[in-house]
């Protein structure tokens, strides 16, 4: 056997712990431990990811979705960093009844992608000039992502995050939205109401303010429109929401 044949059939054997790769192994007892630090290995990496899901859940249930997950979707990226992308998915199918589950797992995955994405420093309203408002597009920083929610998960998720006793589930609002973005070196979330996840998609994709008004006031009636519009501008710049608000060349 080849170098390689040996080292892709350890692979296969990590993976599906199979006894005819174990036997091209050389089998024996001491292989076994290899196969016990491989999935530790994951356990660990998992349970560090989605720590708060993991006090949800409890130990126990925790690791035997973890185990699971190892069955179904086995590493595949150089870095663990990145191996419980599709775990919130994979929890969802677990606890269907229970959105809160997914949302809780989808919490503490976004907090970790948002502590290491891109950096971008926050204008500060000091610096906001903008020559004219009607062509004005507002750039939110690369940082900020915007999921909907169905349940309280974000107040589960703090109160875990605290050390506190978390509230029972409950549904929330249709429409609410949970904004999660970094200020400073810092991730941060709050809830968002059904306007303003519409004000920011559209601001996402490069629509003008003068546009985005015109969508609200069709919603709200044109002052409602102009006053929503305002206070959540001022709102995101005083929350380091806001990249830049520049002027767009017709």
């Amino acid at each position: 056997m080849t170098l390689l044949a040996m080292q892709r059939t350890f692979r296969d054997w990590l993976v599906t712990s199979e006894d005819a790769a174990a036997e091209a192994l050389g089998g024996g007892h001491g292989t076994a431990v290899y196969q016990n630090n491989y999935r530790i290995a994951l356990v660990s990496s998992l349970a560090e990811t989605f720590q708060r899901l993991a006090l949800w859940l409890g130990n126990e249930a925790f690791e035997v979705a973890a185990a699971r997950y190892i069955d179904a979707r086995p590493p595949s990226s150089w870095t663990l960093d990145a191996y419980g992308e599709d775990f919130t998915a994979f929890i969802d199918g677990l606890y269907p009844d229970d959105p809160e589950v997914a949302e809780l797992a989808f919490i503490d995955w976004t907090v970790g992608q948002v502590f290491v994405g891109s950096d971008a420093e926050a204008l500060r309203p000091e610096r906001l000039a903008v020559a004219d408002w009607e062509t004005a597009v507002i750039h939110p920083v690369p940082s900020l992502l915007v999921m909907p929610i169905a349940t309280n998960a974000d107040v589960i998720w703090q109160a875990l995050a605290t050390g506190e006793n978390p509230p029972p589930a409950e549904a929330v609002e249709q429409g609410t939205a949970l904004l999660v973005w970094r200020q400073g070196l810092e991730p941060v979330f709050r809830r968002a109401d059904a306007y303003e996840r519409d004000v920011l998609a559209w601001s996402a994709t490069g629509e003008g303010f003068a546009t985005i008004c015109e969508r609200l006031a069709a919603m709200l009636g044109e002052e409602a429109a102009v006053i929503t519009a305002g206070a959540l501008l001022g709102r995101w710049l005083v929350e380091e929401m806001v990249a830049t608000v520049r002027s767009r060349l017709l």
